[in-house]
């Protein structure tokens, strides 16, 4: 993609975003703390999660990708073999190796800063190897260009995903509640 979609300012779910994510997800969003990311087409396209669900469950994954597009469209480099040649990458290249364990160090501190999950890893296979695309993106997407190398690396080779206009329609909010999709 020639030009990254711009970085947004993290925001309280609205009932629309709970019901957006919602249709994205096709279930209910577990543990939504925020709006960590929003698409240009208006939709959330990443969510910040609770450490622990409701009910104490660990749940290290900070960053989540709602965007059905843009998920659709990593799977296809995860396909294509994008996550093993990263990984062949941190094992040559110690600038990137490097760059990465910060992106690691950096997704730990904000979720540390939320709630420490004493032992648990980052996400995507940080800090050794690229496990999950999707969360990578969806950090580079939250945390906002140069944080996470391999995230903004995988971000760059997506299509414009929202060009098509939303991916679902945030209407019908009037039915969700903030109690029904926390």
């Amino acid at each position: 993609m020639d030009t990254p979609p711009p970085q947004t300012e993290p925001t309280a779910p609205t009932d629309a975003d709970i019901h957006a994510v919602r249709e994205q997800l096709s279930r209910v969003p577990r543990g939504l703390r925020a709006i960590a990311h929003r698409c240009p087409c208006g939709n959330p396209d990443v969510v910040e999660t609770a450490p622990r669900l409701e009910d104490g469950t660990p749940f290290p994954t900070l960053y989540y990708l709602t965007c059905p597009r843009a998920a659709s469209a990593i799977g296809t480099l995860e396909a294509e073999g994008v996550m093993k040649e990263m990984t062949a990458r941190l094992a040559t290249d110690p600038e990137l190796a490097a760059a990465y364990r910060a992106a690691h160090e950096d997704y730990i501190a904000r979720r540390d800063a939320i709630e420490v999950l004493q032992g648990f890893p980052s996400a995507g296979g940080m800090p050794d190897r690229v496990k999950c695309l999707h969360v990578l993106v969806a950090h580079a997407l939250a945390a906002g260009p140069g944080v996470n190398p391999l995230g903004d690396e995988a971000l760059a080779m997506l299509p414009e995903w929202w060009r098509k206009g939303p991916c679902v329609s945030p209407c019908g909010a009037e039915g969700a509640s903030r109690e029904e999709g926390a």
